[in-house]
């Protein structure tokens, strides 16, 4: 039996039509810059998020890190989100990778405000780390696919402005947040130096995120994308997946973002559960499971053994996401299997 696998939107797997799109994809050799499929891709997502240049990278993880490393000097410091990706689902690499620290703020699901930034921008004092470069995530994931408010963003700009500070959007949801708000990708884009988006979770490729920016700044990523070994040789055909998932699996989004939401007021209905479906902005569902019913992790083992498999987070919390290969048939056994779980684990 197919699993409904809820575990995230990275598990999606290429459709014939994009595995065809890949087979036929016209290939060169891309570190010397002469892929055709390549070129078209880095040539679209400029135009789509406005910038001057975009790069083909093969992860999120690489495309946020020589964004970083682009823009700051060893001994920088970088201001982001306590939940950020970059500080808990990158392996310590601004540290490791670019020599800078993290300051990281507070604010409810992922998002804070230009007061914020504003303290948090050090000194102009030799004894401080200096302050270079904010990063903002959106949507941003471990505050369950929240979105950035565009006004917030503006005035956090505002501040950057201010203090001569760059800005990178780690996108890798972007398209979510367009999809959920009807705003074009440049209402957001516009704000920031740097900007990566992913093609590999809810857009459906097997590989690749992107960096967009300005002709100058894009070039010191490619050097980067080199000494991090991101240098891929007849990669149109990863490419050619990536352009089919921008013409195709963009507006398709808002089906995830309705199964996420029926997900999660289905579970509000549902004995030793703790979510709130107002907060169900896009297509992730966090929710608490009581003591009483058991661990994240046993809640999790048992519906994978009835073929629905969710992520645990924490000792109490569970993660689900909806996404191209999740139907709404299989919300609807999903919702099924969770009910009988919990109910059953109730009345133990």
């Amino acid at each position: 039996m197919k699993p409904v696998d809820l575990r995230s939107d990275t598990v999606t797997r290429p459709s014939p039509e994009m595995r065809r799109a890949m087979v036929e994809a016209e290939v060169g050799d891309d570190v010397f810059g002469d892929d055709p499929t390549v070129n078209r891709l880095q040539e679209r997502v400029a135009e789509l998020l406005g910038k001057e240049a975009a790069i083909l990278v093969p992860s999120g993880t690489m495309a946020n890190q020589t964004s970083i490393r682009a823009q700051t000097r060893p001994g920088d410091e970088i201001v982001c989100h306590a939940d950020s990706h970059i500080y808990h689902y990158e392996a310590g690499a601004p540290a490791g990778i670019s020599g800078c620290s993290l300051r990281l703020l507070p604010g409810e699901r992922g998002v804070f405000d230009a007061a914020a930034v504003r303290g948090a921008v050090r000194p102009t004092d030799s004894h401080f780390a200096q302050t270079s470069l904010v990063v903002i995530e959106n949507t941003h994931n471990r505050g369950g696919g929240s979105i950035w408010p565009v006004n917030a963003i503006s005035e956090i700009r505002a501040v950057a402005d201010e203090f001569g500070l760059r800005m990178h959007l780690d996108g890798a949801r972007l398209m979510n947040a367009c999809v959920a708000t009807g705003k074009k990708p440049m209402e957001y884009t516009q704000y920031f130096d740097t900007v990566s988006m992913c093609f590999s979770k809810g857009l459906g490729a097997p590989v690749g995120s992107a960096v967009a920016g300005t002709k100058e700044t894009i070039r010191r990523v490619h050097r980067s994308r080199k000494m991090c070994g991101g240098g891929m040789r007849q990669a149109g055909i990863l490419a050619a997946a990536a352009l089919y998932a921008i013409e195709h699996n963009i507006v398709r989004l808002a089906d995830d973002h309705a199964n996420a939401k029926r997900l999660a007021k289905a579970l509000a209905e549902m004995p030793g559960v703790q979510v709130d479906p107002a907060s169900v902005e896009t297509n992730i569902v966090f929710f608490d499971v009581e003591p009483r019913i058991g661990t994240a992790k046993a809640v999790c083992d048992a519906l994978r053994e009835l073929h629905v498999w969710m992520l645990p987070v924490s000792p109490q919390r569970v993660r689900a996401v909806t996404h191209l290969d999740v139907s709404s048939q299989d919300i609807d056994l999903a919702i099924r299997t969770l009910q009988g779980v919990l109910t059953q684990r109730a009345a133990a």
